[in-house]
C-alpha cells in the first residue's frame, strides 16, 4: 500500500523512516539505510522521545536533521546504576565479556530489564544498567 503524500505525522499514524544516528564527533552509531527503514506506531513511546517528538508534522518525503539531548534520549548517566554481581550467579561456562548486552528478569517483581557488563574479573561482574548512550547527545 503507498502511502499519502498528504499524511502528517501525527499521533497514530505508522511512520516509516530512514535514519543515521550519529555521536558528537560525527561517528554513525546506527543507521537503517542498509536494513530496510524503521516502523513505528507515533505517539506510542517505540523510539526515544527527541525523535518522536521531531517527526510531527513531517510529510511523505521530509528530511530532517535532530539534534536529540540526554534527557530526550536515553537519559542521563546515573553513577549509582552498577551492581556488582559474584560469577556464580552466570551459569558455567557464560562467556561474559564488556560492554555485552544482558537481558535479565526480576523474580520478585516479574520484571524484564536490560543491562551492560562494565566490567569482568575472576570473582565478579559488574553490570552496568545505564543505556550505552545515556549521558550522549545524538545527532
Amino acid at each position: 500500500m503507498m502511502a499519502n503524500p498528504d499524511t502528517t505525522v501525527a499521533d497514530g499514524v505508522v511512520v516509516s523512516l530512514h535514519y543515521t544516528l550519529r555521536s558528537a564527533d560525527s561517528e554513525i552509531i546506527d543507521s537503517s539505510v542498509e536494513v530496510g527503514p524503521l516502523v513505528i506506531l507515533q505517539g506510542y513511546e517505540e523510539v526515544i522521545p527527541g525523535l518522536e517528538n521531531a517527526l510531527y508534522g513531517m510529510t511523505v518525503g521530509d528530511e530532517k536533521d535532530v539534534i536529540v539531548e540526554p534527557a530526550a534520549g536515553y537519559g542521563e548517566r546515573d553513577d549509582t546504576a552498577y551492581e556488582v554481581l559474584s560469577l556464580d550467579l552466570f551459569p558455567e561456562g557464560m562467556e561474559l565479556e564488556p560492554g555485552m548486552e544482558l537481558d535479565l528478569y526480576d523474580q520478585e517483581t516479574q520484571q524484564e530489564f536490560l543491562a551492560w557488563v562494565a566490567e569482568v574479573n575472576d570473582e565478579n561482574v559488574v553490570l552496568d544498567f545505564n543505556h550505552p548512550l545515556a549521558g550522549e547527545t545524538l545527532y
